[in-house]
């Protein structure tokens, strides 16, 4: 069977958030806790996109068990939540997003526009959230069940942020998406010269459990990271050993320019393809091929409008 025709078991709860609607920031589904010390003010967004439950679910974790910030403030947010109110079980791969991809909306010309989606007003809602933020972990999950990796963005100040939480094995540098701005590249954290940074978690296959276990041991680690809470809470949700971290380095994205884009292989992610000129698939009648030996392949997308990434090329650096 193909990675194409594969269906995988939605094995995560759908958690109940409408407990957070209200919030405490006048914003839906946004709730700041200030420590009223002096201290970093950390973002952890949840739900960017509708089908990726592992966030909701590290979400409402820390909401029950009382996550309050030792210093600084802490907000928890979900994003995109009209989306993840229409998850089916049934047809999971649905409830991406509503009429865009939200995670493709960050930039000034868009939220400045006359762009009107769900997404667009979502995003415009929660743009002073994200603004004010020091240090944002933005949770999300994959198609295909390959390892959890750290997206950290082109910069070094991400690749170095990304080193320092030490989870997981694979961090991913790259400068994003033809079809838009992703939130962690907004403003000031695609900025080499700010302090403000962010890092994007695709904690694995978007409804396998191993998911949830691996969003809630990041999320942990990186509120300890930041001395949010004491460094032995919530100990017993960490996963014990993480492996040594290898980087991967994208140099070139392949954006779908027609609309029959097909691979050559059930490409997965992370195949090592060891000779340049490797025929990694079609769009439309134009030959897609591996730039330079040993090349890695990012997260092939089973998404193929025209527009969209396709896969992401790179080198793995260490």
């Amino acid at each position: 069977m193909s990675e194409d025709t594969i269906k995988y078991a939605v094995e995560l709860p759908k958690v109940d958030i409408s407990a957070y609607e209200e919030g405490n920031r006048g914003i839906p589904y946004v709730t700041t806790f200030d420590s009223g010390i002096e201290g970093d003010n950390i973002l952890i967004m949840a739900v960017t996109h509708g089908n990726e439950i592992c966030g909701p679910i590290v979400l409402d974790f820390l909401f029950k068990n009382n996550v309050r910030p030792k210093k600084g403030k802490l907000t928890l947010a979900f994003s995109n939540v009209a989306a993840f109110e229409s998850f089916d079980n049934d047809a999971p791969e649905k409830s991406r997003f509503v009429d865009e991809d939200m995670n493709r909306v960050w930039s000034a010309d868009v939220l400045d526009g006359d762009r009107v989606t769900t997404e667009t007003t979502r995003a415009r809602q929660i743009r002073q959230i994200v603004e004010e933020a020091d240090f944002i972990f933005d949770i999300h999950s994959m198609q295909t069940a390959i390892e959890p990796l750290m997206i950290c963005g082109p910069l070094e100040k991400g690749r170095q942020y990304a080193r320092e939480l030490g989870v997981p094995e694979f961090i991913v540098s790259d400068a994003g998406h033809a079809a838009g701005t992703r939130m962690r590249d907004y403003a000031d954290f695609g900025n080499p010269d700010s302090p403000k940074n962010a890092l994007l978690l695709e904690a694995g296959q978007h409804w396998a459990k191993s998911s949830g276990d691996v969003a809630l041991d990041a999320t942990i680690r990186y509120l300890k990271m930041h001395d949010v809470i004491d460094q032995d809470a919530f100990s017993e949700h960490e996963i014990p050993n993480p492996p040594k971290q290898k980087l991967i380095v994208v140099t070139d994205a392949v954006t779908i320019k027609n609309g029959s884009f097909k691979f050559a292989e059930p490409f997965i992610g992370f195949e090592c393809l060891e000779k340049a000129g490797t025929v990694i698939g079609w769009d439309g009648d134009e030959e897609v091929v591996t730039p330079y030996d040993n090349c890695v392949l990012v997260m092939p997308s089973r998404r193929q409008k025209v527009g969209d990434t396709a896969v992401r090329l790179g080198r793995l650096e260490d």
